[in-house]
């Protein structure tokens, strides 16, 4: 009989563990952070603080649990490419999958344009680069590269966008400084962005998701296509292919910190230590995931997770359409008497909005409905 992990999963269904690891994602995003920050207005020491300080961006250079969230989806997105798109490209071939890449991208671009207030607002307040644009522009690109080239290119590119960016931002001069600068609003990508980029900018003067630095988040996409076509051969043994993700997540988080000495680990221009760091946290994340869910078969802890990850896009659209949790706090307001118990009413709002979030997506899963683009 064979042990657990070593019986691979089946191919011609859904990765659970990266179903999983998707929704742990997500789950931050629409409710957990806010059941933290209430939390924190309780308490602000122990593990509360810890995990409070986690779960907000570096304000520059640095690195947070906040900060890996969405490389860990552009990570995610590039290692489900091989299992999408591989099967699609045998039996069809490459230009069918080609144009079927192509509109799921400009539909999930025009979707992420209407999130950030495409509803008959005027051009000039769109935001034309933002979360879902940019992961649908790395899900162009990954997948355009894994359909039509080797790869030996892949791995070149990567490697190739990485170098070039390091290079571009060390050595060329910012004109509006005069010298080379990885300074807030005194670096390339904000100069690129308050001269090129139309639309409204996230932060008035520069978008963390602008022009330039959606260049090196396609290396972050590869790298999840390198994961993920790992985790698709068959010719390496499972127990294997979790000792390579977590070897290699360990040495790219190392060479990540590493590079960062010279080439600061900074979010929000997307640098290319940072895309280590980041990709090897990725790396790490999945090898526990399909370790413990596709391997092991743990699963039943997970179950939440999977009913997020399964309808991600779902619930991220949800959220911003229904704002549950406003609804909940009015009805707390206004139906309950005040007292002493007051300071735990967010504590109780957050964790009631995400318990029903989650309870819908549990009955979509079971129903097998799943909205995607």
């Amino acid at each position: 009989m064979s042990h657990p992990a070593n019986t691979p999963p089946a191919q011609n269904a859904r990765m659970r563990s990266m179903d999983a690891l998707r929704g742990f994602n997500m789950f931050w995003i629409v409710g957990a952070e806010h059941i933290v920050e209430s939390l924190r207005r309780i308490d602000t020491g122990g593990a509360v603080g810890f995990v409070a300080y986690e779960l907000q961006h570096s304000p520059w250079e640095g690195f947070r649990f906040e900060d890996l969230i969405l490389p860990l989806f552009i990570f995610l997105m590039g290692a489900a490419v091989p299992f999408s798109l591989g099967k699609l490209r045998e039996s069809e071939g490459a230009h069918a999958a080609t144009q079927r890449v192509r509109r799921r991208a400009a539909l999930l671009y025009v979707i992420g344009v209407l999130y950030y207030g495409g509803f008959g607002d005027p051009l000039h307040s769109l935001r034309f680069l933002g979360v879902l644009q940019r992961i649908a522009l790395c899900y162009l690109f990954a997948s355009t590269l894994f359909l039509h080239v080797r790869v030996r290119t892949m791995v070149g590119t990567c490697a190739g966008i990485l170098v070039a960016y390091w290079a571009f931002l060390t050595f060329a001069p910012v004109p509006s400084v005069g010298h080379a600068s990885f300074a807030m609003n005194a670096n390339w990508a904000s100069y690129i962005d308050q001269r090129f980029l139309p639309g409204r900018l996230w932060y008035g003067s520069w978008d963390p998701e602008g022009l330039l630095t959606t260049i090196p988040s396609f290396a972050t996409a590869l790298l999840g296509v390198f994961a993920g076509m790992l985790l698709k051969c068959d010719s390496v043994r499972c127990r294997r292919k979790v000792e390579y993700l977590a070897v290699a997540g360990l040495a790219s988080v190392a060479l990540g910190f590493l590079w960062g000495l010279q080439f600061p680990v900074i979010k929000n221009l997307w640098t290319s230590s940072f895309v280590l760091v980041a990709a090897g946290y990725s790396a790490l994340l999945m090898a526990a995931f399909y370790w413990l869910i596709d391997l092991q078969r743990w699963r039943q802890w997970a179950a939440p997770f999977l009913w997020i990850g399964a309808n991600a896009l779902t619930i991220y659209l949800g959220v911003k359409l229904i704002n549950l949790h406003s609804l909940l706090n009015w009805l707390v307001l206004h139906l309950t008497p005040r007292g002493s118990w007051d300071i735990y009413v967010g504590v109780a709002v957050t964790t009631a909005a995400l318990s029903i979030e989650i309870a819908v997506l549990a009955v979509l899963y079971r129903r097998r409905i799943f909205f995607r683009v």
